[in-house]
């Protein structure tokens, strides 16, 4: 296949969840006194998603600056650890082709490129470039309608919109949980976050639940290499 098209492969998926996805946070961002082209440029620039969530919210809910810059900063932290995962296989890559890689980076694009080079595909940078920033636009066009469309609707809820996200996460973990220690982490994973928002941590919930399962994931999987190595 040649890498545009496979780009295009790894890019539908996400680009059916980017869509609706975008929509809702146009649509948001409109009623939380957003101007149109703030969020717009918001998409295009920050490209979080719920990064671009928080900041909606508390900007509506008339949160300072810097409370506002903290809490986007802390939801994205979770890029450091994606872009350090990923940084092996990009070791021989120009910096600034790197740069460009890392800009379009996201929770569902890390995942079917590091899926991919896991297993064994062959690093192709037009593949990458050309998922990165297809998906992109489907996240900024999905914005765009909601900003300037939001107004014929009064809740995106009953859409069943909010929940496009979580559907399409769920997509992307099942595969990943091909072996026992990779379910193993997943359910306990799961089950901390919940147990840890029961426990009105809030959201801190999902970046402290997913710092102790790849912990849980990294010591069984050195005590288990440690097991296999020849005495």
């Amino acid at each position: 296949m040649a890498p545009a098209m496979d780009g295009l492969r790894r890019a539908l998926p996400i680009v059916l969840g980017y869509l609706p996805v975008g929509f809702a946070f146009g649509v948001l961002a409109v009623k939380n006194n957003i101007p149109p082209a703030l969020a717009v440029a918001m998409s295009v620039l920050m490209f979080s998603g719920s990064g671009q969530f928080v900041f909606a919210s508390l900007w509506g809910g008339g949160a300072g600056i810097l409370s506002t810059a903290t809490a986007v900063g802390i939801v994205n932290l979770r890029y450091l650890l994606m872009s350090a995962a990923e940084a092996p296989w990009f070791g021989h890559v120009p910096r600034l082709k790197r740069f460009l890689l890392g800009f379009g980076v996201t929770d569902e694009t890390f995942v079917v490129h590091a899926t991919a080079l896991r297993q064994g595909w062959k690093l192709n940078l037009t593949t990458m470039y050309v998922c990165n920033h297809v998906t992109q636009l489907a996240w900024v066009g999905g914005t765009a309608i909601g900003c300037f469309c939001g107004n014929l609707v009064d809740d995106v809820r009953p859409l069943g919109l909010d929940y496009a996200i979580t559907a399409m996460f769920i997509a992307l973990l099942v595969p990943q949980c091909s072996t026992r220690l990779h379910l193993l982490v997943a359910i306990f994973t799961f089950c901390l976050s919940i147990a840890l928002k029961i426990g009105g941590l809030g959201q801190w919930n999902v970046a402290l639940a997913t710092i102790a399962g790849a912990t849980l994931g990294l010591v069984l999987a050195q005590k288990a290499d440690r097991r296999q190595a020849p005495e």
